[in-house]
């Protein structure tokens, strides 16, 4: 069949999943006939971050350097390399760990005097110490190798409540210039980070990026000795964004978002924070419930007045000095003051729009087109009144794409599973 050429390296994978649709075999249901295509793709195949674009932070650069360069190059991890190990190192040894929002978020949460540890912290009575006293229970301690690890409690409201003054304060302190990025690292037991190689099939890499939650995944060639490429959720989802048109697309890029069962999760289990609470509080949530973000709710809670999302915390230590009229940071305060910061820097922002909504009529190509033209993770869904009960995310989009087949990844985990989430950042 003569097609018009691919407009992009993505639409290019479109039209290879298209061909292989074609000649599927015809007994396969529509998803088995999906997963047979994926898995006859290799991920070699998908298209590649420029070798510039793939961003490393070296071992010893500070958590400030750190959090500036997730925020300049709009990415929200970014692999360690260990300044320590030579030029010819293999993959393994020549990067420590991932660093993400996520982590620089727990950081910021859970800083401790733990001087009685002869570790990482601060003097009692300093503003970290203060801090931790008021967000509860937390110790770093490093263990025999070199890493840092960490004990926690819950936290409230009334913890998660800080001064205006407390980010300045903080981010011009010593102890906060001096954090190296390696002592807040993850890590897995065998290897720095659970990669994929180059010859792992499409279907692997979406079931990773979907049921097994992560959210990018480098690729490396066994042996190899550097990152060939970097595969997020966003970059799949604008994969898909570039297949629109596509008969295979078509076929499930056009069922309602009822008919795919989402949202996944029901009105009353959506992790929420209210207008009112302590912009901290929105960021405890997305640690203690592992979710990328959270919609700020009107005083009635039914409506989303914005979305706060983990790489927003690059606003509470890059730009301390926007919130020192605030005797109390709440999350509206927070959106407000971000917002305006934005605008005076002539910065984008997902920040700056109104809140991204759909329909549980809407069908999936909409919501696909609408996240990958806003260049968000997440959309909540509404109601006929506009509340708001749920939420869509890039990770939820894929996994309604492709399934686990049963014992598919065999022994693939064995002995990369991550380290407790108490053990390492």
């Amino acid at each position: 069949m003569e097609t018009d050429s691919p407009r992009s390296p993505e639409a290019e994978i479109g039209h290879r999943v298209e061909d292989l649709w074609e000649v599927a075999q015809p007994q396969l249901s529509p998803s088995e006939k999906l997963n047979s295509c994926f898995e006859d793709i290799p991920v070699a195949a998908f298209p590649r971050t420029h070798p510039s674009q793939v961003i490393e932070i070296p071992s010893d650069a500070s958590l400030a350097d750190t959090v500036e360069t997730l925020s300049k190059n709009k990415i929200l991890s970014a692999p360690i390399r260990n300044v320590d190990a030579p030029e010819d190192a293999t993959w393994i040894d020549k990067y420590i760990g991932i660093v993400e929002f996520a982590g620089i978020a727990m950081w910021l949460l859970h800083q401790s005097d733990a001087s009685g540890n002869g570790t990482a912290g601060s003097a009692v009575g300093s503003p970290v110490a203060n801090l931790a006293a008021r967000l509860g229970s937390f110790t770093f301690r490093r263990t025999s190798s070199g890493r840092v690890e960490t004990t926690t409690d819950s936290e409230s409201d009334e913890a998660a409540s800080v001064g205006g003054s407390f980010f300045e304060t903080l981010t011009s302190s010593e102890f906060y210039k001096n954090t190296k990025v390696g002592d807040i690292s993850g890590s897995f037991r065998w290897a720095p980070f659970l990669a994929l190689q180059t010859s792992d099939t499409f279907l692997t890499m979406l079931l990773l990026l979907s049921k097994y939650r992560m959210k990018s995944l480098p690729v490396v060639d066994m042996g190899g000795n550097k990152i060939e490429n970097i595969i997020t959720q966003s970059s799949v989802v604008h994969m898909l964004a570039e297949c629109v048109g596509l008969p295979w697309f078509e076929s499930w890029g056009t069922k309602k978002l009822s008919e795919l069962g989402l949202p996944l999760m029901k009105p009353y289990r959506l992790v929420k924070v209210n207008e009112d609470q302590p912009v901290l509080k929105a960021f405890q949530l997305m640690r203690e419930k592992g979710v990328g973000g959270v919609p700020v709710m009107n005083t009635n809670g039914t409506k989303a007045i914005g979305n706060i999302s983990i790489r927003d915390v690059q606003y509470l230590l890059s730009a301390p000095k926007i919130y020192k009229q605030y005797r109390t940071i709440s999350a509206k305060d927070f959106l407000t003051a971000v917002r305006h910061h934005l605008q005076e820097q002539h910065e984008a922002s997902p920040l700056l729009h109104d809140v991204i909504t759909c329909k549980r009529d809407d069908v999936i190509k909409e919501i696909i087109l609408k996240l990958d033209s806003t260049k968000i993770h997440r959309i909540y869904v509404v109601d006929d009144k506009g509340d708001t009960e749920g939420v869509i995310t890039l990770r939820d989009i894929i996994s309604k794409l492709v399934h686990e087949p049963r014992h598919y990844f065999g022994d693939f985990f064995d002995g990369v599973v991550p380290l407790p989430a108490n053990s390492t950042v």
